[in-house]
């Protein structure tokens, strides 16, 4: 058998009797439809269910206040036949506590007051079991109540209170800010949460768009000068501001921003200050204020003085916007000064509303004070004078007068401090300044004096002034070379050949500036060596006019040239150029001349090539010492290699002369210069008295005694040698002898192989030197030692 659904079911559901319910349904609650339901239902009717309804869904009115529990719904099961034998039971969010069943009839009860804003639904399970055995007839159900919202949240501000901002004379409409409502209930159910807005007190001066909350300006004349802020209070209305709405409310401070919308204002139309005549330039009179009841930048002003600006001037104090009206100069007892003040930043929007500036007059009063003389000009005086002018001639003459009404007498002198050697006089009356001293416009082309003016009954009223005086130029300096100049030319030198460029020097300085003629002296004009060329520039080139200098011939030669200046008066010098002939290689450069020895003394001092000397002198005596140091050691070393004469053991690697070759070497020296005593106490050869040596054998019969002597002498030699060089080996001591030669074979590189009698008498085979006669006459003497000999020669 299978199970059958149960259905739940609300006070609108009808349940299908004879056949299980397929769906699960739920309506909202109110009395007249459950009271029609009640009335409609039948044993054998059926009530098609409402489109919208949710499957498995329960509704219950929040915020219920009634005493009894509020009936939510009814689950039941097609199996419960009425008997009571099916037990009813829930599970879930609120079962048991928020929610009751009964179990018999299965009638859901809420027992606590709920509250859509805090928790819109629940969530259950549906649960039908055989009351005896326990045993669920009908697979578990899930189902769901969900409160019904009712209008029970007003509208809140959750973001005030709210500041905003809108500019003076703004126009009507202008937007100033916006403000938001929220309400709790459901958005999606009625019209509990559809909030308008509205303004309850401001509303003469601001707007409010009922449906966005935008505030707007009501007015155009919002004065920041009258009234700097407005406070609103904004509503809030649910229910779309039905009857029955909830509302909520909050403040909105408006503050009103300034505009340049007002002009600068003087307090006083006349201002009246007093200076004294004795005020230094620059000195304030006074200061004069315009006001503006604008704010910030919109304050900033400028003033400016519309007349008498010819004595005064006006500046603008940054920090307090006041006008600074200084003193310049006074000429007479009151001026009138109109000064202006305008504003600096202006709005065009206000141009309509007037003139923007405002003026006012100050009036200035001069005092009368003792003021000391003044001189004319008083920026001071620039004289000038020739230099050649005698003592007790004018200079130039200085003014001072005395700048009071009184006029008194003015005196005038000199601040010694500023001419100590008193080459200036002045007269004390007229200011008259006379020279003391005859001038040097070489020495000092310029004096600067310092002259004082006094009053002549009040000498603490004093003036000063400075008076430059300008030596003017004479010509009574010759031009001379402006150094000594040498040239050097080479010996090869060709016609024409520019060797050298002088220009001159001349202490005086003409108006017209300097001009310089060039010639060679009167005494060289049969100069027949070299030219002067004029470039016209105030120098002069030197030129050669010949070819073929010899400096063996003479090697300097002296050129004197004269310098002629443009005055006036003309004034000339003559200066020497010296010219050496130097040697050259064929490219030109300089070999051997006296110049050299010029340019050095030239160029180095007497202290320095005394320096010089005595350096070369020491570095002489370091070398000698260094020889004598050598030679010293040298003979040292000599005798000790004449006491060891191991360390000249000399290689002989020569064919020699034969019998001829007197100065061959001597074997005997190796043989006879030691005696050995080391080997005498050797375990390794026998004793060794002398070294051996070459003894000759007669050919006759083959080899002789004298040849088999010979060889074993020389292995003897060889092991002696042999020892030497292993007792030098193991004797760290000993020091390396460079010069140690062994005594040996010609080598394999000899086209005549070897010769040596020692390789000879080594070997007991017989040798073939028939050769040897071939050599020519030096080695016929050889070939006859060595060569089987004929009958004839053997006989002689």
């Amino acid at each position: 058998k299978s199970p059958r659904p149960f259905s739940a079911l609300g006070p609108r559901s009808r349940s299908l009797t004879q056949r299980p319910l397929k769906v699960l349904s739920a309506s909202r609650t109110n009395s007249t439809t459950s009271q029609r339901s009640k009335q409609d239902q039948g044993p054998s009717s059926i009530e098609r269910v409402k489109r919208g309804w949710v499957w498995n869904q329960f509704f219950v009115v929040e915020e219920y206040t009634g005493t009894e529990p509020l009936y939510v719904g009814k689950i039941h099961t097609d199996s419960d036949e009425g008997e009571g034998n099916i037990k009813y039971t829930i599970s879930g969010e609120g079962a048991g506590t928020i929610f009751i069943i009964d179990e018999l009839t299965g009638d859901i009860h809420a027992t606590e007051r709920l509250d859509r804003e805090e928790k819109a639904f629940y969530t259950l399970r549906a649960q039908a079991r055989d009351r005896q055995s326990n045993d669920p007839l009908e697979p578990e159900s899930e189902f769901v109540i969900k409160v019904q919202d009712i209008n029970d949240s007003e509208p809140k501000f959750l973001e005030g209170p709210y500041i905003g901002s809108v500019a003076e004379l703004s126009p009507i409409g202008t937007s100033v800010m916006k403000v938001s409502a929220s309400d709790a209930d459901d958005p999606t159910y009625g019209s509990s949460a559809r909030v308008i807005y509205g303004v309850l007190d401001g509303e003469r001066f601001f707007t409010v768009d009922r449906h966005t909350g935008i505030i707007m300006t009501a007015v155009a004349d919002l004065d920041r000068e009258t009234q700097d802020r407005y406070e609103l209070v904004v509503k809030a209305t649910d229910m779309a501001g039905q009857m029955g709405g909830l509302s909520g409310s909050t403040t909105v401070t408006i503050v009103i921003t300034d505009v340049n919308d007002n002009p600068p204002r003087f307090q006083q139309k006349m201002y009246q200050f007093s200076v004294s005549e004795a005020a230094a330039v620059g000195t304030p009179v006074g200061r004069v204020i315009a006001t503006d009841s604008d704010m910030g930048e919109n304050t900033d002003m400028s003033y400016l003085i519309k007349e008498g600006g010819e004595l005064f001037k006006v500046t603008t104090d940054v920090e307090s916007q006041e006008a600074v009206v200084p003193l310049n100069y006074e000429s007479k007892r009151t001026h009138n000064v109109v000064v202006e003040a305008v504003n600096k930043h202006l709005d065009p929007r206000f141009a309509d509303l007037g003139s923007f500036r405002d003026q006012t007059i100050v009036r200035v009063s001069v005092s009368d004070v003792d003021e000391p003389p003044i001189f004319q000009p008083e920026d001071g005086t620039i004289i000038e004078v020739q230099e050649d002018a005698k003592p007790g001639a004018l200079v130039g003459i200085v003014s001072a007068r005395d700048p009071d009404s009184t006029n008194k007498p003015v005196r005038f002198s000199i601040d010694r401090t500023t001419d100590q050697e008193m080459i200036f006089h002045i007269d004390p009356d007229s200011g008259a300044i006379t020279l003391g001293k005859v001038l040097d416009r070489e020495t000092a082309g310029w004096h600067n004096i310092t002259v004082k003016a006094v009053e002549a009954d009040n000498h603490s009223m004093a003036s000063h002034s400075a008076v430059s005086i300008r030596i003017l130029d004479v010509n009574d300096n010759p031009p001379e070379l402006a150094r000594p100049y040498e040239a050097s030319i080479c010996e090869d030198a060709k016609p024409g050949q520019l060797i050298h460029t002088i220009s001159v020097v001349d202490k005086d300085e003409p108006q017209t500036g300097h001009r310089f003629i060039f010639t060679l002296a009167p005494e060289a004009s049969s100069n027949r060596h070299f030219t002067l060329w004029d470039v016209k520039d105030n120098t002069a080139g030197i030129r050669t006019q010949r070819s073929g200098f010899n400096r063996h011939e003479q090697n300097v030669y002296l050129l004197p040239i004269l310098v002629v200046d443009n005055g006036p008066p003309s004034l000339s010098s003559t200066s020497t150029l010296t010219i050496h002939v130097c040697g050259c290689d064929t490219e030109g450069t300089i070999q051997s001349c006296n110049a050299t020895a010029y340019v050095m003394s030239a160029a180095l001092s007497p202290g320095a090539l005394i320096a010089l000397l005595v350096c070369m002198l020491i570095l002489i005596v370091l070398v000698l010492l260094i020889l004598t140091l050598k030679r010293h050691r040298k003979g040292q070393r000599m005798t000790e290699d004449e006491e060891d004469m191991r360390d000249n053991v000399i290689k002989y690697n020569d064919e020699g002369g034969g019998e001829q070759d007197t100065q061959a070497y001597d074997i005997s020296a190796l043989r006879n210069l030691y005696d050995f005593p080391e080997a005498k106490s050797c375990d390794s050869g026998p004793d060794i008295h002398s070294l051996p040596q070459w003894v000759p054998a007669s050919r006759v019969g083959g080899v002789s005694e004298g040849a088999t002597a010979a060889s074993a002498d020389f292995s003897l030699f060889k092991g002696y040698i042999r020892k030497k060089v292993e007792q030098a080996d193991a004797d760290l001591t000993v020091p390396p002898y460079d010069s140690f030669q062994t005594y040996a074979f010609e080598g394999t590189s000899s086209p005549a192989l070897s010769l040596s009698s020692i390789h000879t008498l080594s070997t007991t085979s017989e040798q073939d030197f028939s050769y040897l006669s071939n050599w020519g006459p030096r080695f016929r003497q050889l070939a006859g030692y060595y060569a089987p000999g004929k009958p004839e020669e053997e006989g002689s």
